[in-house]
């Protein structure tokens, strides 16, 4: 799923847990998200001058080995195509919403036939569009997160926890406990152990 290659960006183990262990849990930040959703979630086709905009457009890359949706792609009148993501709070230091939004261009290039140099990414809490250039530094990004997302998925295995300030935004934090993961020993290392005690 393209929402894998964002998890993965912010976290390997919550794109793990959400992904492969099929955990999820809500908070403030995932239930505001949803509601801002509401109406990009509508599949509404719209007219805006010269731009027709298709909301929740199903799309896919066999190359690439994604599928999901694009929030909104607006298609204009000069043949420019621009895909639209939506999200609840503010710009990001990390690049995990760019990669996400790049890996929609890739899917529409695909799928249409056609170059997308740029799209948007709409944030709700300043209500302001920022620009993104899908620029040969990002799309290479996008596509090597892919093929970590790939492999993590087909390892079946979810990386050890590893705290840091950002899980206390995370909706998976009291499934994670990343505080109390990292001081256990890992399951290997205790059967070890134990086998060793009892040799």
């Amino acid at each position: 799923m393209l929402s894998a290659l964002q998890h993965y960006m912010f976290c390997p183990r919550q794109c793990a847990l959400i992904h492969i262990e099929q955990l999820w849990a809500e908070n403030r930040y995932t239930a505001e998200g949803q509601i801002m959703h509401e109406r990009v979630d509508s599949h509404e086709k719209t007219k805006i001058g010269g731009a027709r905009i298709v909301r929740t457009l199903p799309i896919r890359s066999s190359r690439l080995g994604l599928s999901g949706q694009a929030d909104v792609v607006e298609f204009h009148a000069d043949e420019t195509v621009l895909p639209v993501e939506y999200k609840r709070g503010r710009s990001k230091k990390d690049q995990c919403d760019e990669v996400q939004l790049c890996a929609q261009a890739l899917c529409l290039e695909e799928m249409l036939s056609v170059e997308i140099s740029e799209g948007a990414l709409f944030y709700g809490q300043k209500r302001r569009r920022k620009t993104v250039v899908f620029d040969l530094t990002l799309r290479e990004l996008t596509v090597s997160t892919t093929r970590k997302v790939h492999e993590l998925i087909q390892q079946r295995r979810t990386p050890p926890a590893n705290y840091s300030k950002k899980c206390d935004q995370c909706s998976l934090l009291h499934l994670c406990m990343p505080r109390k993961c990292k001081a256990q020993p890992s399951v290997r290392r205790y059967l070890a152990s134990m086998i060793g005690e009892s040799g």
